[in-house]
């Protein structure tokens, strides 16, 4: 197991939004130690020498091919990263595991199988199984002898996962689990030969279940013509009287939604690094394109609005980048804090489940930016972007589904703010008191202390003035619907909106002070100019969705009073970002590539 530099303190997830933390107290790719840069060397150089080289035949589906690459990465070790050694596999941090989905992500069909192979196809028995089901299947998963796939959709049952038709009765001999129904959409589905699915047992107790291939009753469908991921396989599943022996129940009956979302709270994660690590690809081919192709005798990438582009892409890559490794260093922390003689496997589930907050925003941002890069670069790619010989039509194709995968980001948006009021409500955040200090705060009117200091001190009030927004609008929001705020689906949308923003503004923010404090402020000048972009971008969309909350929450003298408490939460003065956007896309021209790697 690579071993991590660690922040010095791990805090309770969603904690971000009321407590103040240091740059000492969060992790940046630029701490990553010689281990963790092997593990993701050894996933690129697989990647470039034996994935890329393939993409023509995987696109077309040449029969095993897929299978026989996911088999041939497990026997290097990429497979068993989530696995404990004892069972044979790499016990990876999460702060390895980011490195290991970014660096697959190259040939995105690839990245996504992976993922649901180690990730949400194997996890389910390393936080769940039994003793005798993990040494049966763990050993065998993490070298890739045998593949794994994640069934939890059906045709009626996406997001509300809980609305499964497929049933599971005992058989009457009591020896078998009876299996019937159908799953769809369901990666790694032609090949795989151990299965995770969810089923009703006697149509009621949503449970789990480990199937293989070759029970009797078991068969998959033929393989999806999808936009997108066309290199993956994914197909539906088949279960007519399926004969699953009863030691085969993952966790309890009754329980299977247990194991779904904290499996679901690994994959978010997870996600968002695969979706960093393409967007990162996918800016390297649009800076190299920009300066080959010509237009009115000068390369393309001598535009300004080119050089826009690029130097955006670089910017938000860089937010979500700092989220990403922050959240990992986290939750390795937490789980270095169980002690040695601590079940990991345990405290890895606990760690997902506590920083599901975190997994989520993590899913969304990552998703939304991959989506946000593909554009971009066939727009530079102009034409030709629309064209399958160039690689960014792929790109834009496969990147869709992201936001669907794993819960699609409404529900996610939806889960943040959820996760956050049962945390505020069970006491395990603080929010309310955080709430009520804030009431006396606007009560007591402007305050005339000495304002803050130092080369960050108008970044850090702004920051400040995010979080109040937050608790000012949350706040609002609940007093008028009260436990009916869920069903306020827009409200709650820029409420978590505004909670992400949060958690990448100070996470960007902290990451470049951490860096000054080490190289000083001239050698990360132009990181610090990324920061100040993202900053002063995402507080402009913080400010139109709070307005927008108070609108449908308030009305009259009270809005109006609510409105003037905002501006004042957000007062800032303008900043030049488009000269600060022309450095980063200086920097990325430079080496055609994201300048910030590793930094």
């Amino acid at each position: 197991m690579a071993t991590t530099s660690l922040p010095r303190s791990a805090s309770r997830g969603g904690s971000f939004l009321v407590e103040s933390c240091t740059p000492e107290d969060i992790f940046s790719p630029a701490e990553l130690t010689d281990d963790q840069k092997l593990i993701g060397q050894t996933a690129e150089e697989f990647v470039r020498n034996e994935v890329v080289p393939a993409i023509a035949d995987l696109e077309q589906h040449k029969p095993g091919l897929l299978a026989q690459l996911l088999k041939k990465s497990g026997e290097i070790g990429l497979l068993g990263g989530g696995v404990p050694e004892e069972f044979g596999g790499a016990g990876l941090d999460k702060v390895s595991y980011v490195q290991l989905a970014e660096k697959l992500s190259a040939y995105a069909s690839f990245g996504v199988s992976h993922g649901g192979h180690s990730g949400i196809g194997t996890l389910p028995i390393v936080f769940f199984g039994t003793p005798e089901q993990k040494k049966k299947y763990l050993p065998v998963l993490a070298t890739g002898e045998k593949l794994a796939a994640y069934c939890l959709s059906e045709p009626q049952a996406g997001s509300d996962a809980q609305n499964s038709r497929t049933r599971a009765v005992l058989s009457p001999d009591g020896k078998s689990w009876i299996l019937n129904g159908q799953k769809m959409w369901i990666t790694n589905g032609g090949f795989a030969d151990v299965y995770i699915v969810f089923a009703k047992v006697d149509g009621e107790k949503f449970s789990c279940f480990i199937v293989e291939r070759g029970f009797p009753g078991f068969s998959s469908g033929a393989e999806e013509k999808k936009m997108g991921l066309k290199g993956s396989s994914t197909t539906a599943l088949f279960f007519e009287n399926c004969q699953v022996p009863k030691e085969n129940l993952l966790h309890e009956i009754g329980r299977g939604h247990i194991v779904a979302f904290n499996i679901l709270n690994a994959g978010r994660f997870s996600l968002g690094a695969y979706c960093t690590g393409g967007s990162k690809g996918t800016l390297e081919i649009a800076s190299k394109y920009a300066k080959e192709r010509t237009a009115f005798g000068k390369p393309i990438g001598d535009f300004g609005l080119i050089r826009a582009k690029l130097g955006e892409m670089a910017i938000r890559i860089f937010a979500v980048e700092s989220m990403i490794y922050r959240s990992a260093g986290l939750m390795d922390r937490a789980i270095q804090a169980a002690g040695e003689g601590a079940d990991q496997s345990l405290q890895s589930m606990k760690v997902f489940e506590e920083y599901a907050i975190e997994s989520s925003i993590s899913k969304v941002y990552g998703s939304e930016l991959l989506d946000f890069v593909v554009d971009e670069a066939v727009q530079i790619f102009g034409g030709y972007g629309f064209h399958e010989d160039y690689p960014v039509a792929r790109g834009y194709r496969d990147s869709r589904v992201n936001r669907i995968f794993e819960g699609t980001n409404e529900i996610n948006r939806m889960l943040i703010i959820q996760m956050l009021m049962r945390r505020a409500t069970s006491g395990a955040l603080p929010l309310m008191q955080a709430g009520a200090k804030l009431r006396e705060e606007i009560m007591a009117g402007p305050s005339f202390e000495e304002p803050p200091s130092g080369p960050w001190a108008e970044e850090e009030r702004i920051l400040a003035g995010v979080k109040k927004t937050f608790l000012l609008t949350a706040g609002a929001a609940l007093e008028k619907y009260r436990d009916r705020l869920a069903d306020q689906q827009e409200v709650v949308a820029e409420l978590s909106d505004i909670v992400m923003a949060c958690y990448a503004i100070e996470s960007s923010l902290r990451r470049v002070q951490k860096a000054e404090a080490g190289r000083g402020a001239q050698s990360v000048s132009v990181m610090a100019d990324a920061s100040r972009v993202f900053l002063h971008d995402a507080v402009d969309q913080v400010e139109i969705g709070a307005r927008k909350v108070l609108a449908a929450v308030l009305e009259g003298d009270m809005l109006r009073t609510q409105l003037a408490v905002l501006r004042r939460f957000l007062k800032r003065e303008p900043a030049n970002t488009v000269a600060m956007r022309e450095r980063v896309a200086a920097a990325v021209q430079a080496g055609d590539r994201y300048p910030f790697e590793g930094r």
